[in-house]
């Protein structure tokens, strides 16, 4: 099959009238991808445009935007460059946080079920291979880059993955099209370059088809890895289908492998990052604390806590701060710390509400029907509200005493005499 064939084939992946972007570097594969990409949306008509990110992290940035835009031009595509910061003193390095910083570029442009084509081809998928072999990564990190994926609504696809860098040379010759080359790509420093230029031109001497093999590898590890995600959805669909909260009995009685695999699984569900394998072993063994006992693992940008035979995953909460308050009428939505206030409350005898929302500071009671005057802090054991949530909560008041207690998604409970909205 031709490559023009191919991307034809691509295209009809993506319904009538929707957009497909192309990310464009500028490079040979980005440019090809989008000379080849404007052929067929004139045969199978698409809206087609281009998106280029401009880091401004060496001299030659400026030099790429101006290839785009001639291409552009002349191709009679419309571009958009994105320009970034990028802080190479970051937690990902350098090239982890242009990396992240294009892909947030891409989601701020694409709308839902728009489609976005990458121009990684089967030696990228290769070095991919190979450094995630290196840095002792599972199936996850060995199955590389998948050929398509979803990520807010849109599709993030990569067409040219299964072709190999010279069979790209060889049409863009064959086209005369002319692209730029990233001179830091030259850079054995980097690790990628360093396969590139120094690795896998030897492998290649000694075995020819080295490259086609290592993403073949690559291909069988994301089938295993698509295998044990299913597997982890089953457990997870067992324990309660919730990720951020797991019966911590279930979790005991698999294996420790799979306890693992659900624990990761989850983790990406709730997009969360991966915790290190000392981190995870760590949770591991905490599990087998008593009931009551309360644990707390944290790492990156995540945490587990343990509390009353539930393991809670999720970002680490950032408490109401002491000093906020509002005044409200109990009607019109709020933007409050914790998010957008919906939940409405007012008096069951009609008249208006004058309220304060203040974080809970300790000490207040709620007056509750047939219940009398309770200290809040025993309701919320009582209702099995988390101790982490408990500096998050609400507090309505209205003058002395407390009207209501909960979150913006709603109350929790409402004191005698006032009623949820």
């Amino acid at each position: 099959m031709s490559l023009q064939a191919l991307i034809d084939d691509a295209l009809a992946e993506t319904p009538p009238g929707r957009v497909v972007w192309v990310a464009l570097s500028g490079g040979l594969d980005s440019s090809l991808l989008l000379t080849l990409a404007a052929q067929a949306c004139r045969r199978h008509p698409r809206p087609l445009r281009a998106l280029h990110v401009h880091h401004g992290l060496q001299a030659a940035a400026d030099g790429f935007e101006t290839h785009c835009r001639r291409l552009c031009s002349r191709l009679g595509v419309p571009l958009i460059v994105e320009r970034l910061a990028v802080d190479p003193t970051a937690g990902r390095g350098l090239e982890g946080e242009a990396r992240q910083a294009r892909y947030d570029a891409f989601a701020r442009r694409m709308g839902p079920g728009q489609t976005l084509w990458l121009a990684q081809h089967r030696d990228d998928q290769a070095e991919t291979f190979l450094l995630a072999a290196l840095r002792g990564a599972g199936l996850r990190g060995l199955a590389g880059m998948p050929r398509e994926r979803r990520r807010a609504g849109a599709r993030l696809v990569r067409p040219l993955l299964g072709i190999s860098r010279a069979e790209l040379e060889a049409e863009a010759a064959r086209r005369g099209l002319s692209w730029v080359d990233d001179p830091t790509n030259a850079d054995s420093v980097q690790d990628r370059n360093f396969l590139r230029h120094r690795v896998l031109p030897v492998l290649a001497d000694r075995w020819p088809r080295a490259g086609t093999a290592l993403a073949r590898s690559a291909a069988l590890a994301g089938e295993a890895e698509g295998l044990l995600e299913e597997l982890a959805g089953e457990d997870l669909t067992r324990g309660g289908g919730d990720p951020g909260r797991l019966d911590v009995a279930s979790l005991q009685a698999l294996s420790p492998p799979r306890r693992r695999l659900l624990i990761r699984h989850c983790l990406v569900r709730l997009g969360l990052p991966l915790p290190p394998a000392r981190r995870l072993a760590s949770l591991l063994d905490q599990l087998e604390v008593s009931r009551d006992a309360e644990v707390r693992v944290r790492w990156n940008a995540a945490e587990a806590r343990v509390w009353r035979g539930t393991l809670y995953l999720m970002a680490p909460p950032e408490p109401l701060a002491e000093d906020w308050r509002a005044d409200w009428d109990g009607q019109a939505p709020l933007a409050t710390p914790l998010g957008r206030l919906e939940a409405r409350l007012e008096r069951e005898d009609g008249r208006p509400a004058r309220l304060r929302l203040a974080p809970r500071r300790g000490g207040e009671r709620l007056r509750l029907a047939g219940r009398g005057s309770r200290d809040l802090k025993r309701l919320l054991q009582e209702w099995a509200v988390p101790p982490w949530e408990r500096a998050r909560l609400l507090v309505a008041w209205q003058g002395d005493e407390v009207a209501a207690v909960g979150r913006p998604s709603g109350w929790l409970a409402c004191a005698e005499g006032w009623r949820r909205g």
